[in-house]
């Protein structure tokens, strides 16, 4: 990986600008490869490119991520040597990569340290505030507010959003109530956070009405709903069993125009496909299908696998199309899901044909799924099929076998 990095940056065709090293720089930082990440800084420098906080950030937060906080902290005190200050902002940059990976008391620490050194702003209260939140530590977030206000800032709404989210936290859900009916006399309209940060601390308590109270009063305000309002709603819903509720969420968020990433429309597909008929998820499906949402080769499988369950030979077949038509490629949990749901249903023809495709394929089914079919077959009095297609079962286990002794020997084919 060093070597390919040390080539691609040499290449006339990358340019050698602040986002190429970032992306080098990131990339090694993930891999724990810090020698050469620190090299690869140096080495920017002297080509004459200067660090951004964005690059400094992901140095720093690659270090913490790594349980190396006093590396981070090193880094910040030797800013210079990159051609960077140690200054508000990118003080601001390491705290937040501390307080992000919930090293809260080593951001306090250097917080006060640098305190009549570096000029604080009010991005650097609510940092150390958001930090204090995560732990729910209501004292300390009340002390950093108070030094906020003395230093002649004024909370704002990300500020109150996070008092609202440790008091949460905390259990202390009326005082949350009390500075959120209060934020307008302090001259702050609360806006989407605060909102989520209400929402959030309701579904703690599985207080679906005061959710639903919150989430009305959002869209009565002159804010509008975000992503996150609708993925904890949503999650909360689909937890608790409301499918209902959580269906009609789904569709006020598609409507508003805000398409749900790949990996929280999956995770609204797992639950639904864990209990009862798999009518719901298919609604799920259909409606982020028909909005243009991108749907994971995983939540296909989970909604073949509840198809197949119930026997909805139709519908296991349309969508085993569409998941084709997506430019997903079927693997042998697809084949398994598909035979075992024609199975079920007595389709035995169909069956037969889907596993002499997957067999050709090189994917030979589960030894449960090959005897399942097979005495389905007998069952049916339909002994040739049912031989000649053991026979293939046969080879493929034989080829199986051959190909797991070759790789397990480091010969690859």
């Amino acid at each position: 990986m060093v070597l390919f990095f040390n080539w691609a940056i040499k290449q006339p065709g990358i340019p050698r600008d602040a986002h190429s090293y970032y992306i080098i720089i990131r990339a090694l930082g993930r891999r724990k490869i810090f020698e050469f990440m620190i090299q690869i800084l140096h080495d920017m420098v002297k080509d004459g490119v200067k660090p951004n906080l964005e690059t400094v950030s992901a140095v720093m937060d690659s270090f913490i991520r790594a349980r190396r906080v006093h590396k981070a902290l090193e880094m910040f005190e030797n800013l210079e040597e990159f051609g960077l200050t140690p200054d508000t902002e990118s003080l601001n940059v390491l705290l937040l990569c501390l307080c992000r990976r919930t090293h809260v008391g080593a951001a306090n620490s250097l917080f006060n340290a640098v305190g009549g050194k570096i000029k604080f702003n009010c991005v650097t209260y609510n940092i150390m505030v958001s930090g204090w939140s995560k732990l729910g530590r209501v004292s300390e977030m009340e002390r950093t507010v108070k030094a906020m206000i003395v230093d002649g800032f004024t909370p704002d709404c990300s500020t109150f959003s996070f008092l609202i989210e440790g008091l949460g936290r905390a259990g202390q859900i009326d005082d949350t109530v009390e500075i959120f009916d209060h934020m307008k006399e302090k001259g702050c309209i609360p806006d989407t956070r605060v909102y989520n940060a209400m929402i959030s601390n309701f579904i703690s308590t599985q207080n679906f009405d005061e959710c639903k109270k919150y989430y009305k009063a959002l869209l009565e305000s002159n804010f509008d709903p975000d992503l996150d309002t609708y993925t904890k709603l949503i999650s909360a819903f689909l937890k608790s069993q409301k499918a209902a509720d959580a269906l009609e969420i789904f569709e006020e968020m598609l409507v508003q125009g805000i398409v749900p990433p790949i990996g929280s429309l999956t995770s609204f597909i797992e639950p639904l496909c864990s209990y009862g008929p798999p009518h719901a998820a298919m609604m799920i499906y259909k409606k982020a299908r028909k909005f243009g949402c991108q749907i994971s080769l995983n939540a296909y499988k989970l909604l073949l696998k509840r198809l197949s369950r119930f026997g909805k030979s139709g519908m296991l077949l349309n969508l085993w199309d569409e998941m084709q038509e997506s430019g997903h490629t079927s693997d042998m949990e697809v084949y398994e899901y598909v035979i075992n749901g024609l199975c079920n249903i007595g389709h035995l023809e169909n069956a037969v044909y889907v596993m002499e495709e997957a067999l050709r394929k090189g994917f030979c089914p589960s030894k449960i799924i090959c005897s399942k079919l097979n005495n389905k077959l007998l069952t049916a009095n339909d002994v040739d099929k049912a031989y000649k297609l053991f026979l293939k079962i046969k080879d493929a286990r034989r080829n199986e076998n051959a190909q797991r002794y070759w790789r397990s020997n480091g010969w690859h084919f």
